[in-house]
This record gives structure tokens, sequence and C-alpha cells, in this order.
């Protein structure tokens, strides 16, 4: 849609958007201006050493060995990298390597994803999982592949939007119900991209469940009775 010029075609002013929010009571909703949600990308990580015979670790270039220091290595990324004040995600959520129990492979292949609310923190990690993984893969032996993919940029809530958001809201809910001190989240939204190219708003609603985890599943319960 943003790719075939929607908003301009229909002269949109502005834009809003409504996703539920797990760990929301009932019948609330949650908005405020700035970062409501994260930035979102992937990597992938392959990791070449050379193979062989598990007895025999003397004639490897273990790249298990590799991505167990690249997968610590990459936590200080936030820990030391970030600004303590500043938020920031690096999770490695794949690990492949290996098919039998006797013998080392020759490639590793770990994935993730990262997150983060603001353009110079965004910006810092890429770089940095880069210069780490090929730190200790050369330290190793091994040599590395990155492949590092920019999906959703943040969701960030413009100022007058919001307040328009949230008086709406609380017509229906009232005041007290309009929670306006949340913290933001780390997922992401492909809202995001709307909110590039016009000023808006995104607003949380309560969801039936209390599991923050169960956002995306077939287990959520929508919530259609304001309290």
């Amino acid at each position: 849609m943003i790719e075939e010029a929607i908003l301009e075609r229909y002269s949109v002013e502005a834009v809003y958007g409504m996703h539920n929010w797990p760990g929301l009571p009932v019948g609330q909703f949650a908005i405020q201006p700035g970062p409501m949600m994260a930035a979102f990308d992937i990597f992938e990580i392959e990791i070449k050493g050379r193979g062989a015979h598990a007895a025999m670790p003397h004639l490897a270039v273990d790249p298990i060995v590799a991505a167990a220091q690249v997968v610590n290595s990459l936590q200080t990324i936030t820990s030391r990298n970030v600004h303590p004040l500043e938020g920031a995600v690096v999770s490695v959520t794949q690990i492949h390597g290996g098919d039998t129990w006797n013998v080392i492979p020759e490639t590793v292949v770990l994935r993730g994803t990262t997150r983060a609310f603001s353009p110079t923190v965004h910006d810092q990690i890429e770089p940095a999982i880069r210069r780490i993984t090929n730190g200790v893969c050369s330290a190793c032996g091994a040599e590395m592949r990155l492949r590092y993919e920019r999906r959703y940029p943040p969701t960030i809530n413009s100022a007058a939007e919001t307040e328009i958001a949230a008086a709406a809201a609380a017509s229906l809910v009232g005041d007290n119900n309009v929670k306006r001190d949340m913290l933001p989240s780390m997922a992401a939204e492909d809202f995001a991209w709307f909110l590039e190219k016009k000023p808006g708003a995104y607003i949380g609603s309560a969801t039936a469940t209390q599991r923050a985890a169960e956002c995306c599943t077939t287990r959520i319960m929508i919530s259609m009775t304001p309290c």
C-alpha cells in the first residue's frame, strides 16, 4: 500500500490503528506519544569451520564452539554497546548444525531478531553483530557470513493524534480506563510504515488473556464489552 502511494492518492491527513494488548485489564486502552512498538530486523549468521570426527577434534575447526561463543558475545551489544537508558534486544532464536553424534559439522547457522526504538540504536546493531561475529570466528579460525534484513521501523505515535485517539477511547470507557503511562513494547507492527509517512497514533486494546506472550496465538479471546 505504501509503495502504491495509497496515502497520497486519497490525500490522507492522519492514520490510526488499534491492536489487542495482552496484559491490559479488560475494558481498558493503552496509548502514549512517542514509541509504542519497536523496530524489527532479522539476521542469519553462517559459521563455516572444518568438519572432523568427534573423537579427533584437533583436526577440526569446530563451528559449534564458535557459534556458542558468538551467542554469548552478542549479548554484550545491549549490555555494553547500547546506552543503559535506551532499549534494545538481540535474540538468537535458532541454532542449526550437525546431523549425528560423532561428527563435528562443517557449518552452523544462527538466526535471530533484533529490536530497538531509536534510530541511533537501530543503526548500531547490525555493525555490532558483524564486528563481534567476525572477531569471534577469526579467533576460532572459522569464517562467517552475515545476512541482515531490516523489516519494520519503530511504531512512533505523534503527539496531537495520540490525544485524539485517547479522547475517542475515553468516550467509550472513561478517562480512568485509558492507560497513559504504559511501557512501550519490543514487539513490532507493520502499521509503523504508515506512521513514517503520516502523523497518527496506534492504540492498544484489552483482551481476555493476561499472558503477554499470547498476543498472536489461537488461544486469544477478544473482549468486546467495555467496563
